[in-house]
């Protein structure tokens, strides 16, 4: 990963420029239509006036202009851009980067500039996509859209579940949810060839870098060092997900930092075994908390067993010697660690 960053800084990065365009986007559209309007006027007046045959060259060049602006006045319309809020567009003129525009309004730029988005037709499992363009189908009957708006919104990744084998080889399947936004749109457009889909690679392999360091669960046989301090740990994925989620957020931030986009949370939304050793993990914890349950017991059983020896011996309410001591220990464990009730016996005869 050192390499790859270091080979990401010394590639050329294109530093984002916010331009400064006045929302005058309704006022050029109403010169557009002032202008069309006289044209259409000056080419009927100056047309009948050559058609009545007494006319001047004036006449001629008026009808001129009246007929290419009627015919390439359609151009100044290419320069009108409206933004909702929290939208950009990153313009591009002849090739050369000019410059993002940020923020709502009706604006107008120059009309031969292109807007830029390599990831406008690439839909993800994940929300906030600007997705108001025209649709134009083709052969495949998919459609592509022409809207070249970037969303800088925040906005959720949620790719599919992947199955991974966790640090003692069990495969386990987990899902993610990454809430991300756009952080640099020049970054995001030219420093990557589509942001949306270098996130969603980027996200499964910061999964998988993460995972396979941790266990499913605590195990008390295996020393695992979780942290990577050297030191023993009892960090799980089921027990720990609070920090395995940390982990993998600042992942995908190291990873996805050249391409100008920011990770604001990433949940953990599905963690579970493999369903080939689903039914095997299912008895191992079921057989392990039974172990639990039954240590308990036995720990309760000869504490119980201890005080009432004690308090015999203490009240003097019966001289035992060793034997029966041992008898009577038998007794009680048994009574208090069977699965059933006791059914008692009751001894009528002499006590030996």
């Amino acid at each position: 990963m050192d390499k790859v960053e270091k080979k990401l800084e010394n590639s050329d990065n294109v530093e984002e420029k916010i331009l400064k365009a006045k929302k005058n986007g309704l006022l050029m559209l109403l010169v557009y239509l002032i202008l069309l309007a006289g044209a259409i006027l000056t080419i009927a007046v100056n047309g009948n006036i050559i058609d009545s045959g007494n006319y001047t060259s004036l006449n001629i060049v008026f009808l001129v202009i009246g007929i290419v602006f009627a015919a390439l006045g359609w151009i100044m319309l290419l320069g009108l851009k409206l933004l909702k809020p929290q939208e950009s567009l990153v313009l591009t003129l002849f090739g050369k980067y000019i410059g993002t525009i940020k923020g709502e309004g009706f604006y107008y730029v120059n009309p031969f500039v292109s807007a830029v988005n390599p990831a406008a037709n690439t839909k993800l499992g994940q929300s906030g996509d600007v997705s108001d363009g025209i649709k134009i189908f083709d052969k495949s009957n998919s459609y592509q859209s022409t809207n070249k708006k970037i969303s800088l919104k925040v906005m959720t990744l949620n790719n599919s579940k992947q199955k991974i084998n966790d640090y003692l080889g069990n495969p386990v399947e987990i899902g993610i949810a990454v809430m991300w936004k756009v952080n640099d749109t020049a970054k995001a457009v030219f420093n990557v060839d589509n942001y949306k889909e270098y996130l969603s690679l980027q996200t499964d392999t910061a999964l998988r870098n993460i995972v396979r360091q941790y266990p499913y669960d605590v195990n008390p046989h295996y020393q695992i060092d979780t942290t990577g301090d050297g030191e023993p740990d009892d960090g799980s994925l089921r027990g720990s997900s609070e920090i395995v989620a940390r982990r993998i957020k600042e992942e995908i931030q190291k990873r996805v930092e050249f391409a100008g986009l920011e990770i604001i949370e990433a949940r953990i939304t599905h963690l579970s075994y493999s369903s080939e050793i689903a039914a095997a993990m299912l008895q191992r914890q079921q057989a392990s908390a039974l172990i639990d349950a039954r240590a308990m017991l036995v720990d309760g059983a000869v504490g119980m067993v201890e005080m009432a020896l004690a308090k015999l011996e203490e009240n003097g309410v019966v001289d035992l010697d060793e034997e029966r001591k041992a008898a009577m220990v038998s007794n009680l464990l048994v009574v208090l660690c069977g699965n059933h009730e006791a059914s008692p016996i009751v001894n009528t005869g002499s006590l030996y």
